[in-house]
């Protein structure tokens, strides 16, 4: 039996346990055994909803749960197997390095912290205490973007040459320090590394970006950003974020990647491959939520005493690199700047 704590109770916190529920109504060995966080409002299932739709209407028992006000608290008084970590992102860094001091496992929601120096922290404590870390860029395990990843490695309509993403929405209200742009990093780091992300796992990491970015809401960092990403084979790779889409917009993620022999599109929840020369077509993905797929797969592999391959540690350490560059850019104007490390 895997015992887990989840600590952060707002909108991916109560996601995330509600994932974890229903992992263990479909027969996996686990238990979420104690829930953490210092609103004590939260702690009684009393939380703010996100920007997308990703509970159930099910009621959840709170009487369940061991609670507790502070991490430490719950370290003391609970024998766990791992940790999720759904904190705002300026306690990334700390709380995770404190779990996997304690010899926990952790998944840490995304972004994995405020900075590369930061992330390598976290890598180092759990190398040192023999635990795993996986972070949640959940768009690594969301369907329609697993079948990109596999087009894209399996070459089955030839070489990439050109894509574009976009996410956006209304200004976040579920959390106050989102708009503090010192703990959220703003649009650029909370949202728009999701797509950072996904070019970095798509097509490895850029030579150099050129981001242009504005701030409308004083001190919440970018809020509108569009980057271009240069590599070396020429393809032609732009992302874009805007969280100040009010009104009726809702929420958006898309994108559309061509190919030598084609183009797929994913727009409204749905994917659209248009061979070049033939009928375009619909696949079938599967219809779960990358919540779920990627929670499935920290428990089944810690269960499986295997290690967790996806969303390593290093390879997100590489996507806030990518991010740090396209912040440098951005207050350069757009200026191309180099990707370290």
């Amino acid at each position: 039996m895997l015992k887990i704590g989840l600590i952060g109770l707002g909108f991916m916190g109560r996601t995330h346990m509600e994932n974890y529920l229903r992992l263990e109504k479909e027969g996996l060995p686990i238990r979420l055994a104690a829930v953490c966080d210092i609103d004590p409002e939260k702690l009684e299932g009393r939380a703010a909803g996100g920007n997308i739709e990703t509970t159930s209407e099910d009621e959840v028992d709170f009487g369940r749960f061991k609670k507790y006000a502070s991490v430490e608290e719950m370290l003391e008084q609970e024998e766990l197997d791992a940790v999720d970590i759904a904190l705002p992102t300026y306690l990334h860094k700390e709380v995770t390095v404190r779990c996997l001091q304690a010899g926990l496992h952790v998944l840490c929601e995304k972004p994995m912290a405020m900075n590369a120096e930061e992330c390598e922290e976290m890598i180092g404590a759990a190398e040192a205490n023999g635990k795993q870390l996986l972070i949640g860029q959940c768009l690594r395990f969301w369907p329609a973007y697993v079948y990109l990843k596999e087009l894209v490695e399996k070459k089955t309509y030839g070489e990439v040459t050109s894509a574009s993403f976009f996410r956006g929405g209304g200004t976040p209200t579920w959390g106050p320090w989102l708009l503090e742009g010192k703990k959220s990093g703003g649009a650029l780091l909370d949202m728009h590394v999701h797509d950072t992300d996904v070019i970095n796992w798509l097509f490895g990491k850029p030579e150099a970006v050129s981001c242009q970015a504005s701030n409308l809401i004083p001190g919440s960092g970018y809020d509108v950003v569009s980057t271009n990403f240069r590599y070396a084979d020429g393809k032609v790779v732009n992302a874009q974020v805007d969280w100040t889409l009010q009104g009726d917009f809702g929420f958006e993620m898309t994108y559309r990647v061509n190919f030598e022999q084609g183009n797929v599109l994913f727009r409204g929840g749905d994917v659209k491959v248009n061979p070049n020369g033939a009928a375009g077509f619909a696949p079938e993905l599967s219809p779960e939520q990358g919540y779920y797929l990627e929670i499935k797969y920290f428990v089944e592999t810690l269960l499986a005493n295997q290690p967790l391959a996806a969303a390593t540690p290093r390879s997100t350490q590489e996507t806030i690199r990518i991010i740090e560059a396209e912040i440098a850019s951005a207050g350069l104007a757009g200026d191309w700047v180099a990707v370290n490390g």
